[in-house]
């Protein structure tokens, strides 16, 4: 199996990027260039990177650079040892006869430190297709589930939370009944104080366990924002408790029976995000019509699965979709965060089937309005095979802004950008 990056690393880099957004300048830099300033090339044409080693802007003279060349997640086929005399060397990588994505990783060693610079360019990323297939009762299971599910009533607990409450806005703790009894789902809920009918915001939350404060921010455009948790546990406890939670029972949730489609844990978290849609439509301030989900990374992936999946959905943003084409690692792809089948345990038939009842892939190709996705291509946590795979199977317009440096993070333009997206598409379905 020819995978790079280990589970731990992946998961360091998720904390990472969650907690600090856009990675900090550091003492060194490398500065990895392609001959094409687009960074997009044919398949078969030559690829070449310039490799700069900088400190406070000035190259660094007679550096040593170690460097890698790999397609997208996969091991290296080809690594050396460049002597950058002028703190500059050039690289010529393998081409690639079929749409994909090569990245050319570098290391330095300075004052004790090993530094590294990534670039990642695209090989007719727009022809990609997905390797998960689309099963024949895909459409049926769901449907199946979500009628199911319809049957449990939502139990509906709201809590003010006056310490969060501005002068426009209340912010109240939602717990309702999920998918089935005695399961729960909770999330905060930000929603204008004047009288009205507002527009709704689904927020999808990214990987792992943790607290929600209430998006007020966006509730005070005249919005109601619902953000949820997807574990069936309260969102408005102490840090320690997610903490405890995310390394203790909950440690590895997103493979809890993946060798059965019926009890896989993720069937809880989808239904979960149709429950909340159920929550908002009973609403008496919902305007009936125009709800938008919005997530990045897991909440990426939810916000497609959540738009293919219920019909109430008009429309969606999602930044760097995570559980995009997860099966890729068997075929000798990248795969989709989890990274699940990038382990030899779980390459089974009975896991590698679930999985297509939940993968992104399968949703996207479900849906049918319009959406504004954002990524870059050296996001090693949900790579840019598998976010565009989903994205080249989706019909429906669609708007996509890439920022090709970017790893698993955004920058605040492209937070802007798809705010503003958002904002328009409301003022235009009014």
């Amino acid at each position: 199996m020819k995978i790079t990056r280990s589970i731990l690393l992946i998961a360091f880099l998720m904390l990472f990027y969650r907690a600090f957004g856009q990675p900090a300048e550091r003492l060194i830099r490398i500065q990895i260039t392609p001959n094409h300033t687009d960074w997009l090339y044919k398949p078969g044409e030559k690829i070449k990177f310039s490799i700069t080693v900088l400190k406070n802007n000035v190259p660094i003279p007679d550096t040593e650079i170690r460097y890698q060349i790999s397609e997208d997640m996969m091991k290296p086929h080809k690594e050396g040892i460049l002597q950058a005399e002028k703190g500059t060397a050039t690289v010529e990588a393998k081409t690639m006869e079929r749409p994909g994505f090569l990245r050319c990783q570098a290391f330095v060693k300075y004052g004790g430190r090993e530094y590294q610079g990534i670039v990642t360019v695209g090989i007719n990323p727009e022809k990609l297709k997905p390797i998960t297939s689309l099963p024949e009762d895909f459409l049926n299971f769901w449907k199946t589930a979500k009628l199911q599910a319809q049957k449990t009533p939502m139990d509906v607990q709201m809590t003010l939370v006056p310490e969060r409450c501005t002068e426009k806005v209340n912010v109240f703790h939602v717990n309702i009944q999920n998918y089935e009894s005695h399961t729960r789902l909770y999330g905060m809920l930000a929603m204008p104080k004047a009288k009205g009918r507002y527009p709704a915001v689904l927020k999808l939350p990214g990987a792992g366990i943790r607290s929600y404060a209430g998006d007020v921010e966006h509730a005070a455009n005249g919005w109601i924002v619902f953000e949820i948790g997807i574990h069936g546990i309260p969102v408005n406890m102490s840090g320690p408790v997610y903490t405890n939670l995310y390394m203790g029972a909950l440690k590895g949730y997103h493979t809890f029976n993946l060798d059965n489609r019926d009890k896989y844990y993720y069937k809880r978290v989808y239904l979960g995000c149709v429950r909340a849609i159920d929550f908002i439509y009973s609403l008496p301030q919902f305007d009936g019509s125009n709800l938008i989900t919005f997530g990045s990374s897991q909440g990426g992936g939810l916000s497609i699965v959540t738009a293919g999946l219920d019909s109430r959905v008009k429309g969606l943003v999602a930044f760097y979709p995570a559980l995009c084409d997860m099966v890729g690692y068997i075929h000798n792809r990248a795969g989709g965060w989890p990274h699940m089948f990038n382990k030899q345990e779980n390459q089974t038939a009975e896991k590698a089937n679930t999985a297509r009842y939940y993968d992104a892939v399968n949703f996207a190709r479900q849906i049918k309005v319009p959406g504004f996705y954002s990524f870059g291509y050296n996001d090693m946590v949900c790579p840019p095979t598998t976010t565009y795979s989903a994205y080249n199977v989706i019909q429906a317009p669609k708007q996509i802004l890439v920022s090709e440096e970017t790893a698993h993070y955004a920058y605040p333009e492209q937070w802007a950008a798809a705010w503003k997206w958002v904002a328009d598409f409301f003022q235009q379905n009014k």
